[in-house]
């Protein structure tokens, strides 16, 4: 029965050999790299770009909202300096024409900035998917078995960022 259990270890050992074996050639043979997504929207041209275009497009209404948000506090100062000599009647019509301007002023803040966020989307979706092209690209001409852009950790060999913003400002340049 000792001689049984013996033969049994015996051979299970060498099962576990034979398929450690191959996994463990497979896993040297594995070609791996990594892109930091977020370098590519900070340093990429098109990214640079995008964000000049966005910078453009926005100011003006940037401007606008700087230029009412001073009105409101210039009224709201005004205001207070005036309190002391305004009737009770006079008071509560600044009160609310005040808070008016403050909500108007919050919603028209609001809506740039949901118009500013869904723009902004929209040129990063446009970045990522063109680095997304040369990523591929890249991948099949170079044999990569897998390239992965979000990671707890990745061993800085692996990382092909570098050449993916070169592939991708040299696209740009043409």
């Amino acid at each position: 029965m000792n001689r049984f259990f013996r033969s049994l270890s015996v051979i299970a050992l060498v099962g576990s050999m034979a398929v450690a074996v191959p996994a463990a050639a497979q896993a040297q043979s594995l070609k791996a790299g990594f892109v930091n997504t977020d370098r590519i929207f900070r340093e990429a041209d098109a990214a640079k770009a995008a964000q000049a275009k966005l910078e453009q497009e926005f100011s003006k209404r940037d401007k606008e909202m700087q230029d009412l948000s001073k009105a409101l506090k210039a009224a709201s100062d005004k205001f207070e300096r005036d309190v002391p000599t305004m009737s009770e009647s006079q008071r509560q019509t600044r009160q609310r024409q005040l808070a008016d301007q403050d909500r108007d002023l919050q919603r028209k803040n609001r809506e740039f900035q949901e118009d500013l966020n869904a723009r902004k989307n929209e040129e990063l979706a446009q970045v990522l998917d063109k680095a997304n092209r040369i990523i591929k690209s890249m991948a099949e001409t170079e044999n990569y078995d897998v390239i992965l852009q979000e990671a707890v950790y990745v061993n800085p060999k692996l990382d092909i960022t570098d050449k993916v913003l070169k592939a991708m400002n040299s696209a740009a340049g043409k």
